[in-house]
């Protein structure tokens, strides 16, 4: 309990020195800086919101129990907040544990139709309609930066950017983190006459997007900048400029490409952007793989080469193979109901996390 009451105390020092940024009127001259001042007051406020709590039903309980030696009606209202401050404690307890420090960012997503052709194409397009439909549901906004269809309507490439409609201490990060990894598929394909079931795949990488390009150095003697004209789908030219943009780390041969946007400019800056996001996640998994050497128990990574999830249609089946989770209502999951898989998962990491920590 006294670890807690030390958090708690850095976590309320912050919080104030937080509020006191808000309030001053230089901070909102810096866009970036008053977005990461207010993302991070956001990450807090649960936490403040239980404490307060905990702080009154304590101050209550104490009442009552000097109360209930006069009148015993206040016997059981002291038995009520009892219960109420055991809860609470639990609560404040489960919000300072260890957490994934980019819990609450934006992601990248990339979402590229594996071994199958046109079906692995199409299944590819059911995975980006799932998540769709799940960000809808919870408040996230999706934006296309750069895809490639493929002639049925499938996606054989395709980058997103996922973002929370308002700061929040569980971002798009903490929800879509999963993801990364081979998604395999068993179905009919539309493309085959004899009605044989086949299996073809899919592959998710999802990446945390820094605040700021900044947060990641880029060294611009090690990029190569392309210019080209966006196409859309067969390949047609969707606009008469060279605004698409591709770029190249050459150090690392990651190819970025962005034509969401009409300028060359803003394709620019969002490449950069999502160039930054692919790096950092490089050089995490770099530390990570230092880290976990003579070390036996480790917080799971998710292996992008790991096949994580198969999805079964003549069974109506989904199996998330890293815990075990399996269901049979795959309708309801490619519709976006993907909060039980989710919350199974988040279990199972919030789990770990607890025994690397112990």
């Amino acid at each position: 309990m006294a670890g807690h009451v030390s958090a708690v105390d850095d976590i309320l020092a912050e919080y104030h020195g937080l509020e006191e940024q808000m309030a001053d009127p230089a901070l909102h001259n810096d866009p970036a800086a008053a977005r990461r001042v207010g993302k991070r007051y956001s990450e807090l406020q649960p936490i403040i919101n239980v404490h307060r709590q905990l702080v009154q039903v304590r101050d209550d309980l104490e009442a009552a129990r000097e109360m209930a030696h006069e009148d015993h009606e206040f016997a059981a209202e002291a038995e009520r907040l009892e219960v109420e401050l055991v809860e609470l404690e639990e609560k404040l307890a489960d919000l300072l544990a260890p957490r994934d420090e980019h819990d609450g960012d934006d992601i990248v997503m990339e979402i590229k139709a594996g071994a199958g052709g046109e079906e692995a194409a199409l299944f590819a397009g059911d995975l980006l309609r799932m998540y769709q439909k799940y960000a809808d549901k919870h408040g996230f906004i999706i934006e296309v930066l750069d895809s490639a269809e493929s002639d049925l309507g499938g996606v054989k490439d395709i980058t997103l950017s996922i973002r929370s409609r308002q700061p929040s201490r569980d971002g798009a990060w903490s929800q879509f983190k999963f993801e990364g990894g081979v998604h395999r598929v068993q179905r009919v394909p539309v493309t085959e006459s004899q009605g044989r079931i086949q299996t073809s795949a899919a592959g998710v990488l999802v990446y945390p997007e820094p605040d700021e390009v900044q947060d990641v150095e880029i060294d611009e003697k090690e990029i190569r900048v392309d210019v080209y004209r966006s196409s859309g789908k067969g390949g047609q030219g969707v606009n008469t400029t060279d605004s698409a943009v591709r770029i190249t780390h050459l150090p690392t041969g990651i190819v970025v490409t962005c034509q969401k946007e009409r300028s060359q400019i803003q394709n620019r800056a969002r490449a950069m952007q999502v160039l930054a996001a692919r790096l950092q996640a490089l050089q995490k998994e770099e530390a990570d793989a230092e880290a976990a050497e003579g070390r036996a128990s480790q917080i799971r990574t998710m292996d992008r080469s790991e096949r994580i999830r198969t999805y079964n249609w003549p069974e109506n089946r989904i199996s998330d193979h890293r815990i075990g989770f399996k269901a049979n209502n795959l309708d309801s999951v490619l519709n976006g109901e993907l909060d039980d898989l989710f919350t199974a998962l988040r279990a199972a990491e919030r789990a770990e996390r607890l025994e690397a920590d112990n």
